[in-house]
């Protein structure tokens, strides 16, 4: 069996923390000057920099029960493209289910910068108008 791309196991470690909602084990693989970007009229858009400004959006998301299944990534020297599905899990609620593609920059064995792709922007973007007005 073929080992594993160093940054796709950096991936594989967000992905962990993210479903633990381990927020200092999410911060240990950010570098300290990250940028997030996320698309959108939504009230969470925007660029989040720093890794404090990244872990406060996560907290933020924490209202929505979050999950996130990685479907598939490619990877070189200094990114991953990753397709996954996210949805949320409340109860009495309209929730939200939807496709993305991030594009992870990485450097020094640290994310940079993320840009988030989602599948359908405006039913995204009610979602959290709703959820975060």
């Amino acid at each position: 069996m073929e080992e594993q791309h160093p940054n796709i196991k950096l991936i594989g470690a967000f992905f962990s923390a993210y479903a633990e909602k381990n927020y200092d084990k999410i911060g240990e693989v950010l570098d300290e000057n990250i940028k997030w970007h996320i698309p959108g009229t939504h009230p969470l858009s925007g660029t989040k920099v720093g890794i404090e400004s990244v872990l406060e959006y996560f907290q933020q998301l924490g209202k929505g029960l979050f999950k996130a299944e990685p479907i598939v990534m490619g990877v070189n020297e200094n990114f991953v493209i990753d397709c996954h599905r996210n949805w949320s899990n409340l109860e009495n609620e309209e929730n939200l289910n939807n496709m993305y593609c991030l594009l992870w920059k990485i450097e020094n064995g640290k994310i940079v910068e993320v840009h988030n792709f989602p599948e359908n922007q405006q039913i995204v973007d009610s979602f959290f108008s709703k959820l975060y007005s």
